[in-house]
C-alpha cells in the first residue's frame, strides 16, 4: 500500500510556455504540475511537485539542471530537475509574464508587471533566502510581455504592452544610469523581441521585434560612433529609483548593497566595464507583415544559429521564416484554436507548438515535414477508465466523445477513436487484450480492434437510449449495458451482433453493472435503492434483490467473486455475500470523503451535505482493501475485514480549482459575491498567455454553472491494475497514476535468532543454496534474495525450486519479476520462472487469488520482453533461417571466434529465449484458467 504519485495522463499541455532542455527533453506545464517528455525515448513523466495554482511561466537553466516555475498566484518554485525536488521558494509581488535565465546561468530576468527585475540564480546550497535581487528597472509604462538575453549576459531586450521595445544594459557602471534605447514604431503590443548574432564575432549586430498585429521589425546595429558617444554623455544621468532593490555598496563609497561571494570566493555582481553596444547606432532596416489579419500573433520564437523565426497565430496557423530576407519556408495550419506556445530546440531542427484550449502538444521536424511528437489530451473531463488484462494499456473515455488508449509505461497515447457522437460513459477491456468496448450517451456500444485500430462491432437498442454502464462476461460472448433514461439493461451477443434480451425491473438509472468473475451472474445497481442479481444465461428476471435505504451509486465485485460492494448516497459502503444474499458489513465514509467548500456554497464544508458519498469503487487485486472516490479531493483506502481507513490520498493542492479549501478567506467576499467569481478580465483576451481555459469550455451558457465555470475537483472513476502495483484515478486534473515504490520494504516473517545475514553467507560458503535461499526469503532482504538466486548453478535450479515452501513463493516471484525488468541474465531468470511454474503449478492454481497480483506482474514483465525480442528477431528473420540451416557452426565458432559469428549466435540465442518466454506465458495463463 506504499502508493506514490507516478504520472499524469490525459493532459500533455494546459497552457503556459514550453521549453526544451538538452535538445531532446520537452518541459511543459500541466495545470499545477510539470511534465517532462523525452523526445528520443518517447517517454513522459510528471514531476511529483505541485504549485499552489496553475503554472503560467517556466524557465530552464542553460545546463538543464534547474527549473523555475511561476504560477497564477505569483509563487515561484526553484526545482532541481534530476533529483525532482524543490530547492527554493519565493513569491513575487506582481504578476509574472516572462522569465528567463541568462546564458551563463548566473542571473534570472523576471518581468513582474511593469518592472524588469534581475535576480541572482540560487544554487544547490540550501539557504534561508537564496534569491538576491540585483537590480530593478522601472522604465516600462505597461506590463512586459517578452524578453531576450544577449550571448554575454550583459544586455536585455524587452517588449511591453506600451508598443515599444527597450534595450537595457544590465551591468552597473559606477553608480551612473543610462536610459534604455527605445525601439519605436509598433502599432500594437510587442509580443516578441530577440537579439540577432554575427556568426563570425558571436556578438549582437541586429534585433527583431514582433508586434501582436502581425508585423516584424528588423533593426541593425552599426559599430561605435563618436557622435553617438557624445549623445550618450548627454543621456547619462543619476540612476532613477529602483523599486524593491536592496541598497548596494560600490567602489566609490556609495551604498548599493552587500555583495555575495560565489563558490570560488570571488565577489559576485555585475562588472564595471563598458558595454560593447554602448557606442553604436541602432536603425530600422525593414518592416515586414505576416499577412494573417485579422488573426493576431500569440506565440513566437527565434533561433540565433539558423536565423529563423517561427510565429503562431490566434487562428491556429504557424509560419516559419528565414531572416533577414523574410523568406517564408512553411505556412501551415495545425489547429482551429490559437497557439499559446512556439519554441525551437537547441539545434533548431524541431519546432514545438502548444494549444492550451485543446490540450494539444506537437513537435514537428520542419526539414522532413514529419511529426516527432503528437499528443492531445481530452477536451473535457475524463469519465471512465479501463486497464488491459496485462496492465500495460490504459483506456480513457471523456465528455469530448473520444476514446484514447495510453501506454502506461511511457505515458503516451497511441490511438484515439472518435466515432462516438456523445459523451463516453463506460469502458471495458476484453480478456484477449486486443478488444475494447465503449458505451456512450449516443445510444451505441462499440467494439474496437486494438490491432487494426478500427470499430468492428456496433451494438444499438431498438430505440434511442443513453448508456451509462457496461459489462462483459469472461468468455467475451455476452455484452450488457445499462441505460440512463429507460432504466433497462440490454444484452447482446458479440459473435452474432444481435440483441438477445432486455432486462427490466429497475425504477431508476442503472449506473453500476458488473459480471461476477467466477460465474455468469450479472450484478446491477440503480438509483431506485436496489442491487439486483441476474442470470442472463438461464431464466429471465432477477435472481435476487438487495434493498438499501438510499440510492445506490455504484458497485464492484471482489476478484474471487465471493463478495459484492456497493456505495449509497448517504456515504456508506455496503458489503454483501452474493451467494447467500446476506449483508456482511458496512463502512461509514461520510467524514472521510467530506470535501472542501465551493465558492458558491452558502454553508461551510462541515455543514454541507453535498458530495459526501462515493461514486466509484474498486477492489485491490487480492481483495484485502478497497479504494473509493467521489465528488471530493480525497481518495480513500479501506481495509475490508477491519472496516478501517488505511490511507487517504489528496489528489491535488491546486487552488485554481474549486472545492480544494475547507475554509474560504473572508477578505475575498464582496457585496457582489466572491471576488474570484467576478469576471473582471479584459475583453482583449488574445494578448499573452491566457489563464486556464479548459474549465470554461462548455459552461458559458446562462445558469449552466453557479461558480462561473470554475472547475470543481472530483474523482469520476477508479481502477486498480490487475498486477496490483498501481492504480489510476480519473479526476478534474487528469488521469492520476499512483504506483508502489520500486524499492523493497524490510518486512521479515518467520524471523528467528538464527536468521541473520551471517547465517546466509555461511550457507553459501558451505554450498547449500537451498538453505541460503530459504533463509534470505525469511529475512526478506532484497539484496540477499538476489544474491542467493544467482549463487545457484543453472543445473541445480530444478532441485532448489522444488525445495521452496509455498508460503515463500510470493516473495520469490516478486524478486524474479524485479530481476526480469533490470537484470541482463535473461535466460537464467526465465529458467527460474519456468521451473517454478512446473513444480508449483498445482499450488499456484489452488491459491490463484492470493498469488494473482504477483503473477500478473510476472506476466507483464515477460510480455514486455517478448515484444522487444520479437521485434528484434522479425528484423533478422531471413538471417536466422540461414543460420539455422547451417551445420557445424558451433565448431567453426570455437576454432575461429570472429565477431560476425558471435553476433549470429546471439540472434539464434534470442530465438531460444523467445521459446522459453512463450512457454512460461502459456503456463501462467493456464494457472488463471484463461484460454491462451
Amino acid at each position: 500500500m506504499n502508493y506514490r504519485f507516478q504520472n499524469l495522463l490525459g493532459a500533455p499541455y494546459r497552457g503556459g510556455n514550453a521549453v526544451i532542455t538538452q535538445n531532446t527533453n520537452l518541459i511543459s506545464p500541466v495545470g499545477n504540475r510539470v511534465s517532462v517528455t523525452d523526445l528520443v525515448k518517447s517517454q513522459t513523466i510528471t514531476l511529483p511537485i505541485q504549485s499552489s495554482s496553475n503554472i503560467r511561466r517556466i524557465a530552464a537553466s542553460p545546463d538543464g539542471v534547474f527549473l523555475l516555475t511561476v504560477d497564477d498566484n505569483n509563487r515561484c518554485l526553484f526545482i532541481n530537475l534530476p533529483r525532482r525536488v524543490v530547492l527554493h521558494r519565493i513569491t513575487f509581488k506582481h504578476p509574472v509574464n516572462a522569465v528567463k535565465f541568462s546564458p551563463n546561468g548566473k542571473y534570472i530576468a523576471v518581468a513582474a508587471g511593469k518592472l524588469l527585475q534581475i535576480w541572482k540564480s540560487p544554487g544547490f546550497k540550501r539557504e534561508v533566502f537564496a534569491f538576491e535581487l540585483v537590480r530593478t528597472f522601472a522604465d516600462c509604462n505597461d506590463k512586459i510581455l517578452s524578453m531576450d538575453w544577449d550571448n554575454e549576459s550583459k544586455y536585455l531586450i524587452v517588449g511591453s504592452k506600451d508598443l515599444t521595445g527597450r534595450l537595457f544594459f544590465v551591468d552597473k557602471k559606477k553608480g551612473n544610469y543610462k536610459k534604455p534605447f527605445l525601439f519605436l514604431g509598433h502599432r500594437d503590443s510587442v509580443v516578441g523581441c530577440f537579439f540577432g548574432v554575427d556568426k563570425k564575432e558571436n556578438r549582437v549586430d541586429k534585433a527583431y521585434t514582433i508586434a501582436r498585429d502581425g508585423f516584424i521589425f528588423s533593426w541593425g546595429y552599426s559599430g561605435n560612433d563618436v557622435n553617438r558617444d557624445a549623445r550618450d554623455d548627454d543621456l547619462m544621468d543619476v540612476e532613477p529609483p529602483s523599486p524593491g532593490t536592496p541598497e548596494r555598496e560600490g567602489e566609490d563609497g556609495e551604498r548599493i548593497g552587500k555583495k555575495r561571494k560565489d563558490s570560488d570566493g570571488k565577489e559576485s555582481g555585475f562588472s564595471e566595464g563598458e558595454g560593447y553596444l554602448s557606442g553604436g547606432k541602432w536603425e530600422l532596416l525593414k518592416k515586414d507583415c505576416f499577412m494573417q489579419a485579422p488573426a493576431k500573433v500569440t506565440a513566437c520564437d527565434y533561433h540565433k544559429g539558423l536565423d529563423l523565426v517561427v510565429v503562431g497565430f490566434s487562428n491556429g496557423v504557424f509560419g516559419l521564416y528565414q531572416m533577414p530576407d523574410f523568406v517564408c519556408i512553411h505556412l501551415l495550419s495545425i489547429s482551429r484554436e490559437k497557439l499559446t506556445t512556439a519554441v525551437f530546440n537547441d539545434l533548431g531542427n524541431w519546432l514545438t507548438f502548444g494549444c492550451a484550449k485543446l490540450g494539444q502538444l506537437l513537435v514537428w521536424e520542419w526539414r522532413s515535414e514529419s511529426y516527432i511528437l503528437k499528443q492531445q489530451g481530452h477536451y473535457f473531463d475524463v469519465n471512465t477508465l479501463a486497464y488491459s488484462p496485462d496492465s500495460q494499456l490504459l483506456a480513457t473515455g471523456a465528455d469530448d466523445n473520444k476514446v484514447k488508449v495510453w501506454t502506461v509505461s511511457s505515458g503516451f497515447c497511441f490511438v484515439t477513436f472518435s466515432e462516438h457522437t456523445n459523451a463516453v460513459t463506460a469502458l471495458h477491456f476484453m480478456a484477449n487484450n486486443h478488444c475494447l468496448l465503449s458505451a456512450s450517451l449516443d445510444g451505441t456500444v462499440r467494439a474496437w480492434d486494438l490491432l487494426r485500430y478500427r470499430n468492428f462491432r456496433t451494438f444499438t437498442a431498438p430505440s434511442h437510449k443513453q448508456f451509462v454502464s457496461l459489462a462483459a462476461d469472461q468468455s467475451g460472448e455476452v455484452i450488457c449495458a445499462g441505460t440512463l433514461d429507460s432504466f433497462e439493461i440490454f444484452v447482446w451477443s458479440m459473435r452474432r451482433n444481435l440483441l438477445l434480451e432486455v432486462l427490466s425491473g429497475h425504477e431508476g438509472p442503472v449506473h453500476g453493472l458488473m459480471f461476477s468473475p467466477t460465474d455468469a451472474i450479472l450484478a446491477s445497481s440503480s438509483w431506485d435503492k436496489t442491487v439486483r442479481l441476474w442470470n442472463v444465461f438461464k431464466e429471465k428476471g432477477a435472481v435476487e434483490t438487495f434493498r438499501h435505504t438510499h440510492d445506490v451509486l455504484t458497485l464492484t465485485y471482489r476478484p474471487d467473486g465471493k463478495q459484492l460492494a456497493c456505495s449509497t448516497l448517504d456515504g456508506q459502503i455496503h458489503f454483501w455475500d452474493p451467494i447467500d444474499g446476506e449483508s456482511m458489513r458496512s463502512i461509514e465514509g461520510r467524514r472521510d470523503i467530506a470535501g472542501g467548500r465551493l465558492m458558491s456554497d452558502r454553508r461551510s464544508a462541515a455543514n454541507s451535505s453535498s458530495g459526501k458519498c462515493f461514486t466509484s469503487l474498486c477492489y485491490s487485486a487480492d481483495g484485502s482493501y478497497i479504494l473509493a472516490g467521489g465528488n471530493s479531493r480525497y481518495i480513500c483506502m479501506y481495509d475490508v475485514s477491519d472496516q478501517v481507513l488505511l490511507r487517504r490520498f489528496q489528489i491535488t493542492h491546486n487552488l485554481s480549482l474549486d472545492g480544494v479549501l475547507d475554509f474560504l478567506n473572508s477578505k475575498h467576499m464582496t457585496e457582489a459575491g466572491p471576488l474570484n467569481l467576478i469576471d473582471d478580465d479584459n475583453s482583449d483576451t488574445e494578448e499573452g498567455i491566457d489563464k486556464q481555459t479548459r474549465g470554461n469550455v462548455g459552461y458559458n451558457l446562462p445558469g449552466s454553472m453557479p461558480n462561473n465555470g470554475r472547475p470543481v475537483i472530483r474523482t469520476k472513476s477508479l481502477k486498480i491494475a490487475p498486477t496490483g502495483r498501481s492504480f489510476s484515478a480519473a479526476t478534474t486534473e487528469g488521469v492520476l497514476v499512483y504506483s508502489i515504490d520500486d524499492s523493497f520494504i524490510f518486512d521479515p516473517t518467520d524471523l528467528d535468532i538464527d536468521v541473520t545475514p551471517e547465517a546466509i553467507d555461511a550457507a553459501l560458503n558451505e554450498e547449500q543454496p537451498s538453505r541460503a535461499l530459504i533463509l534470505s526469503l525469511r529475512l526478506n532482504e532484497d539484496s540477499l534474495i538476489k544474491k542467493c538466486i544467482f549463487s545457484v548453478n543453472p543445473a541445480d535450479v530444478p532441485a532448489v525450486a522444488s525445495s521452496i515452501p509455498y508460503r515463500y513463493l510470493q516473495r520469490l516471484v516478486e524478486a524474479l519479476t524485479n530481476l526480469l525488468e533490470r537484470c541482463p541474465h535473461l535466460e537464467f531468470v526465465l529458467q527460474w520462472c519456468q521451473e517454478l511454474c512446473k513444480l508449483h503449478g498445482n499450488s499456484i492454481q489452488q491459491n490463484s487469488r492470493n498469488l494473482q497480483p504477483v503473477l500478473k506482474s510476472l506476466q507483464k514483465a515477460i510480455t514486455r520482453i517478448h515484444q522487444d525480442l520479437a521485434d528484434t528477431c522479425a528484423l533478422n528473420e531471413y538471417m536466422l533461417r540461414y543460420l539455422c540451416s547451417k551445420k557445424g557452426i558451433y565448431g567453426s565458432l570455437r576454432s575461429n571466434p570472429d565477431p560476425d559469428s558471435i553476433n549470429y549466435m546471439k540472434n539464434i540465442h534470442a530465438t531460444v529465449v523467445i521459446g522459453i518466454i512463450m512457454s512460461i506465458s502459456r503456463r501462467i495463463l493456464q494457472a488463471f484458467d484463461v484460454n491462451g
